[in-house]
């Protein structure tokens, strides 16, 4: 009996000797523990240091925290003001395909009084394959005249421009594709032009030109001749031979038929609403795209036809580009340095005559095409006494 109550004493006081040696082993384990995770930290730090220590080493510190610091982007509000609507593009480039630029470029106030002071402008739009030798004649002809005019230009896409900061030309060429002569592809390159310029609301009369065109008067006559106009410059007539109506295919009808059918040249200049009907359209375009191919060359008939159809009265029917057809052949004539003298350019101006809002004008080319560059030299030294900059 006594036995049993002194077995009794240790388990009532709680001295069992498996539960003493348990605890025993538990606080020896606790130190070993933290011992562990004291390592893994230690590990983890050294780790650190080396990564950080190469990174600097190579990319520099600079560099580190640069990259740090673009990881974290404000959020900017987007202007709530008629700003956003008014203000040109800060830049030419963009990501928007052809049917988005269109769509895009089709927009239209409907309240003709606008709630600021415009500054109408001419929107220079240089069709391209790639240089523009004739550079340094328009910049001298643009000079002093920023605000009064913006430059758009549509090479190949695979060209690249160099010009310098302060060229007129820099950055202002225009998301492209390949343009090839007589097909819908060049068409579609002087809509994207029209489309591109049409995204400046302040760009008012909207003029094709090619890399051998030049300046026939100074700035001040182009624009005060184009802003006082009634008409656009867009050639339209009825040819009935071969080159006219004989390239016209029934199939274009009931849209376009053979009495509206037109001929034109390539070089245009257009008023902003007239921009707008040629960038929307989608009612002719289908017709000329699948029914006017070589031989019928589509850039001589659907600008003419499309806009004697829709706006007939709005048109002057005649170019402000000189060409020389008197050399024969399909293409007019181009002109080098041995033919810039002053009887050439007295031959341009003397003898011009044509209708001006209705009554007769000696003024009837603002521009003049084709010059190669080899005509630079001499214009640039004739320009002053004759072409007025």
């Amino acid at each position: 009996m006594q036995n049993l109550q002194s077995r009794a004493v240790p388990l009532e006081e709680g001295n069992d000797p498996g539960v003493t040696s348990s605890r025993a082993s538990q606080t020896k384990a606790l130190p070993i523990r933290l011992l562990q995770l004291f390592a893994l930290f230690l590990l983890f730090c050294i780790t650190f240091s080396v990564i950080s220590v190469y990174t600097i080493r190579h990319f520099g510190i600079n560099g580190v925290m640069t990259t740090a610091a673009t990881s974290f982007q404000p959020c900017l509000e987007e202007p709530r003001g008629l700003d956003r609507w008014i203000k040109p593009p800060s830049s030419v480039k963009h990501t928007m395909n052809d049917e988005e630029l269109f769509w895009r470029a089709s927009f239209t106030p409907r309240i003709k009084k606008y709630p600021f002071e415009k500054v109408p402008k001419i929107a220079f739009m240089f069709l391209t394959k790639g240089p523009l030798p004739l550079a340094p004649l328009w910049e001298r002809f643009l000079k002093g005249y920023e605000r009064l005019y913006s430059v758009y230009v549509h090479s190949l896409p695979s060209f690249q421009p160099h010009f310098n900061p302060s060229s007129a030309f820099y950055g202002r060429h225009i998301p492209s594709q390949v343009a090839e002569w007589g097909r819908m592809s060049m068409c579609d390159a002087e809509r994207r032009l029209l489309a591109n310029a049409l995204l400046d609301i302040s760009n008012e009369w909207f003029i094709l030109l090619s890399e051998s065109c030049i300046p026939l008067y100074n700035f001040s006559v182009v624009h005060h001749y184009l802003m006082k106009s009634k008409y656009s410059y867009v050639g339209a007539f009825d040819d009935p031979g071969p080159h006219g109506r004989g390239r016209y295919n029934d199939n274009m009808a009931p849209e376009v038929n053979i009495s509206d059918w037109r001929k034109g040249s390539q070089w245009f200049e257009v008023n902003r609403k007239l921009a707008i009907s040629i960038v929307e359209d989608t009612k002719y375009y289908p017709k000329f795209k699948e029914f006017c191919r070589p031989a019928c060359y589509v850039d001589e008939h659907y600008f003419p036809t499309m806009l004697t159809i829709e706006a007939g009265n709005s048109l002057a029917n005649r170019s402000i580009t000189w060409v020389d057809w008197s050399r024969g052949g399909p293409h007019p004539a181009t002109f080098g340095r041995a033919d810039i003298t002053e009887e050439f350019l007295k031959r341009i101006f003397w003898g011009q005559r044509c209708t001006y809002n209705g009554h007769n004008s000696t003024i009837c080319f603002l521009f003049g095409r084709k010059f190669a560059p080899s005509a630079m030299e001499p214009l640039l030294h004739l320009a002053p006494k004759f072409l007025g900059f």
